[in-house]
């Protein structure tokens, strides 16, 4: 599973993205809400972690961003501030929890595997169309290369190769994937659309989806 770590404080960036990989999740970290940002406008993750008080961009701001664009990836806030209304403030723009430093590894551990557990993934055989293989185990698309993808983003793949050729409209997704998720919606599906599409490019796929933001999508060659 996937995680974006945004801290500012090096050693603890780089204490939490040990920690975490240990655990065998697939860690980005970055250092400022700028960086955070930009991943979250080029890659998708089943969970993000966010602390409050970063350079450049506030974590608050970056939630509020990301909540803005109808992403719904669960959130966790780190901060140095314990105070009743940095909670507030932090799960009214969107946050899923909080958690106020110090805190113990094995708590932070807890509310990750919290947050994972709303995240499931939809299929246990490998699905291959084209040059094209889908691999639950690993959660990978392969063609000529490899690239490792985020629940949502395995479990719209999945949906699409197994109605290979078959128009599924933006409803029908979100029903699948998102099932009834509150805050998903067609921007939501298109976003994920947007991320399957560059990464079957990055990986020489010699198929493709098809359709426009709102309407119904397919998989084809």
């Amino acid at each position: 599973m996937k995680i974006l770590l945004a801290e500012d404080t090096q050693d603890l960036n780089r204490n939490i993205t040990t920690i975490l990989k240990t655990q065998d999740y697939d860690v980005d970290n970055v250092f400022d809400g700028e960086e955070a940002c930009e991943h979250i406008n080029t890659d998708s993750y089943d969970c993000i972690i966010l602390d409050i008080m970063m350079p450049k961009k506030d974590g608050i701001s970056v939630l509020k961003e990301i909540r803005a664009r109808h992403i719904v990836t669960p959130v966790l806030l780190l901060t140095a501030k314990a105070e009743i209304d940095d909670r507030v403030d932090g799960l009214d723009a969107g946050a899923d929890d909080y958690l106020a430093k110090p805190f113990a590894v094995k708590e932070l551990l807890a509310r990750v595997r919290a947050l994972m557990r709303r995240q499931s993934v939809g299929a246990d055989e490998e699905i291959s169309m084209g040059n094209v293989l889908l691999t639950p185990s690993t959660q990978s698309l392969s063609a000529r290369s490899s690239v490792r993808l985020s629940n949502k983003e395995f479990e719209l793949m999945s949906v699409l190769l197994l109605n290979q050729d078959v128009e599924l409209s933006t409803e029908q997704l979100l029903d699948r994937v998102w099932k009834g998720e509150g805050d998903a919606n067609e921007d939501t599906a298109w976003l994920y659309i947007s991320y399957l599409k560059r990464k079957l490019d990055m990986i020489g796929a010699d198929i493709s989806i098809s359709g426009e933001k709102g309407g119904s999508f397919k998989v084809c060659k």
